[in-house]
């Protein structure tokens, strides 16, 4: 083909392709802003879907493998108000360890008998010595008086009811401890029926006074009543002792009153023993504590009964002191998020202790002085390892705020019982007009379950945590207040499984582990050290097997001592027998006349650090 030719058609070639290209190009153009408002649809849609889509959860990131995932049949329980983040959590406890019990505990036991170097009660009991005490609730309650005006209605100070019964037990471990230093015939003690709330139980109502006088007649002689004095109803001297009086102090101060006046009783008898004594003389305590303070058979077989009902429901229960009444959150000074009308109700309350300074709500929480709400202590048994199917049996007064302050632990732990859901009216009635009787019934409960978990660390606290080391070291847990307020406090900015591994962490220390305490740290109810002995055989075997889980494993799931103690958490507490000198003799004054009621004693204002004893 001629060159001008091929050159022709080349030329019509491109010519072609320009218009095609054109023709494509101009109908681009004419389909571009339908293109770009669909893109922009699509844009939208999508970030309005990513907006609204959970997050995805990676399973190779152990923070978030306790989140929702329904894939694997994974199931939680969501709580959180209206306007609160709502909180994820997994319905089933732990599984990869044992919350119900101890691991050390079987190798520790209770141990109270009396050495041979321990006379006999008939050696040593002298004649024309005769000791009575008069228990005293200890809040001076005439003052407080009885009720709380909320809302238009009537509370029962049951903070104060309870407070009398668990008082009383100790007060007369220690009337028995005060007959044996003096070497004087215990009368039994006279319970305090005066004060407001008229509960007319005397001891052998209470305690099996019988048992109580047989089962220590090695260690102290005891009678039912003062002997008649020459045809008359002999009349003690009646006399008070310091605060936290020891072994010297009742033999230079109670002793020659005793000689002179053959029968003293002591009056306000509330902590007048020193938490520190001779080994033999804590051994007693311990005696009477445990094992000769019984209640009657009436108590007891209700007691027994309500135990019984929370068996038959589970296997396993956790009893929950709860403390969570309204004169116990206002002498805390603490606030708990109700507004003004909390800050009005609970302030009317505090005013009745003249002594209380302007309380700093902020500062109180953050030294740990501020009982958990409700939701919180829900909150630390669910990220113990407590399942919602857990039973719970709650020891309580009327909790400030009703059922709606109790509605996040009933969604908790749905299975929530107390002793006048397990019994009827009928049942309950031989019990329900005497606080000390109806404080027994908890007692009880709280004595066999399980785990025992209490609010705030109250007289009913320490001698169940002292019981509960005595026999087997039955888990106590006690929220460790001063940690879990920044944890609480964070809670919804990690996940739950942070939240929960922090909680363990927070906790050791604080769960009724043995050796957790330091011997004589705290009260002697509270930490019986000297009535705890090891079984040093069967721990050596113990050591002597393959370890399955590393040295110093224990029930908390963390390799970490097994005496392992949270010394930084604990609270600092002075030496509870720091007194003063209480060692010179004492019958002057106004305590020494004989004949004085003991009431008429109660004119000081209330001792502030009895005042939360229960």
């Amino acid at each position: 083909m001629p060159f001008s030719q091929r050159g022709k058609k080349i030329t019509t070639v491109k010519m072609a392709f320009h218009r095609r290209r054109n023709h494509y190009y101009n109908r681009f153009r004419s389909v571009l802003p339908l293109i770009s408002a669909v893109s922009g649809v699509l844009l939208l849609l999508f970030g309005l879907l990513s907006f609204l889509a959970p997050t995805p959860i990676d399973t190779n990131n152990p923070r978030h493998k306790t989140m929702l995932d329904t894939t694997n049949d994974v199931v939680e329980d969501t709580i959180g108000k209206p306007g609160e983040p709502v909180i994820h959590i997994p319905k089933k406890g732990r599984k990869d360890r044992d919350v119900w019990s101890s691991r050390n505990s079987k190798y520790f036991y209770g141990c109270s008998n009396a050495s041979n170097k321990f006379p006999n009660a008939d050696a040593i009991t002298h004649p024309n010595r005769y000791l009575l005490i008069a228990t005293s609730g200890g809040l001076n309650q005439q003052r407080t008086g009885p009720f709380a005006w909320l809302s238009g209605h009537i509370l029962i100070n049951v903070l104060l009811l309870a407070l009398m019964f668990h008082q009383t037990c100790l007060q007369i471990t220690d009337a028995v401890v005060a007959a044996r230093i003096l070497n004087a015939t215990l009368v039994v003690p006279k319970l305090d029926q005066k004060s407001f709330w008229k509960d007319s139980s005397d001891f052998s109502e209470i305690f099996d006074v019988d048992w109580y006088i047989s089962s220590l007649g090695n260690d102290v002689k005891i009678i039912k009543s003062l002997p008649r004095r020459r045809g008359k109803t002999w009349i003690p001297h009646n006399m008070r002792v310091p605060r936290k009086c020891s072994e010297r102090c009742y033999q230079n101060r109670v002793l020659p009153v005793l000689l002179k006046r053959h029968a003293i009783q002591l009056t306000k008898f509330d902590y007048r023993l020193a938490n520190k004594l001779d080994t033999q003389l804590q051994k007693l305590r311990c005696r009477v504590n445990y094992h000769a303070l019984k209640f009657t058979d009436p108590i007891l077989r209700m007691g027994e009964k309500l135990v019984h009902r929370m068996r038959m429901k589970s296997k396993h229960f956790i009893a929950l002191h709860l403390r969570f009444e309204p004169d116990m959150l206002a002498f805390s000074g603490c606030y708990y998020g109700g507004g003004d009308k909390e800050r009005k109700e609970l302030g009317a309350i505090r005013k009745r202790w003249k002594t209380l300074h302007a309380s700093n709500p902020d500062k109180e929480r953050r030294h740990g002085k501020c009982p958990l709400t409700p939701k919180e202590v829900g909150l630390m048994l669910r990220a113990l390892g407590y399942g919602s199917d857990v039973h719970i049996y709650v020891a309580s007064g009327e909790v400030y705020g009703g059922e709606e302050t109790l509605a996040p632990l009933k969604a908790l732990f749905p299975n929530f019982y107390t002793k006048e859901t397990l019994s009827s009216k009928e049942e309950l009635k031989p019990f329900s007009s005497f606080s000390s009787r109806m404080a027994a019934l908890d007692f009880i409960v709280c004595d066999e379950s399980d785990v025992f978990v209490t609010n705030n660390n109250g007289n009913m606290a320490k001698i169940l945590a002292g019981r509960r080391r005595y026999f087997g070291h039955k888990p106590t847990i006690r929220p460790n207040a001063k940690k879990l307020y920044r944890l609480f406090l964070n809670q919804t900015t990690m996940s739950w499984e942070a939240f929960a591994s922090k909680m363990h962490t927070f906790q050791r220390g604080f769960m009724g582990e043995p050796k957790e305490v330091r011997p004589g740290r705290g009260e002697f109810h509270e930490n019986p050290h000297t009535c705890i002995c090891e079984d040093s055989e069967a721990k050596a075997r113990k050591n002597s097997e393959p370890r399955k889980y590393g040295k110093g494993y224990d029930a908390l799931g963390d390799d970490i001592p097994s005496d392992y103690q949270n010394v930084d958490d604990e609270p600092e507490l002075p030496d509870p027998d720091d007194d003063g000198d209480q060692d010179g003799p004492q019958e002057t004054g106004q305590f020494n006349e004989t004949g004085m009621d003991y009431d008429e004693l109660t004119n000081e204002e209330p001792e502030l650090e009895e005042i939360l004893s229960d």
